[in-house]
């Protein structure tokens, strides 16, 4: 296992630092850590609430709001788009069909793919927690004026955008400073 140095910390402005002589991470600097807390704190806040009032998840919400954007959508799109997992998408599929949120049919184009399509009860409930969405993102924004805003859309599209470039880095460092991880990952071992 590589060592942090204190001369790689200072040249990377990393959002490491040093605590009896030991690297840590500085989690006032940690960049991916703020995007988890806000992600789980927000996402928590909203489920409960929308769990509360409309008797739906997150993860229902979520699927609401593509279809009610696209109108139908295999499990697999939406995986690629939210990075949400196939097999929640699957389940959560199941279930909105049993309470007539979505219809489920075969793909035209691969009838193996299952396409789930908005129904209007679906589209009901979407809108109707729709107000609720936009009133927790006015007041999460609000610390923000209109030049913050646009900024930071700006700011998190580019960082969504470089994703892959930061799975390619994981890979690279894996494979030099962990080759084995690769094979104790598909053998089901943890790395």
């Amino acid at each position: 296992m590589s060592k942090v140095s204190p001369a790689s910390v200072s040249k990377r402005k990393s959002s490491a630092k040093f605590t009896d002589n030991k690297a840590v991470v500085d989690l006032e600097r940690y960049v991916p850590a703020f995007l988890t807390w806000i992600a789980n704190k927000l996402s928590g806040g909203a489920s409960t609430a929308y769990l509360s009032a409309f008797n739906v998840g997150i993860e229902t919400w979520r699927l609401l709001v593509l279809l009610a954007i696209e109108k139908s959508l295999t499990a697999q799109a939406i995986s690629r788009t939210i990075g949400m997992d196939k097999s929640s998408v699957s389940r959560a599929f199941k279930s909105m069909h049993l309470r007539g949120l979505i219809t489920i049919g075969l793909d035209d184009a691969d009838g193996r793919l299952r396409v789930a399509t908005i129904t209007p009860k679906g589209r009901a409930l979407h809108d109707e927690i729709l107000e609720l969405a936009m009133e927790r993102e006015r007041a999460f924004l609000s610390v923000l004026n209109d030049k913050d805003r646009e900024n930071l859309i700006s700011l998190l599209r580019r960082l969504h955008d470089n994703l892959p470039v930061v799975e390619k880095a994981t890979q690279e460092y894996l494979a030099i400073h962990h080759p084995k991880s690769k094979s104790r990952r598909a053998v089901g071992h943890t790395v």
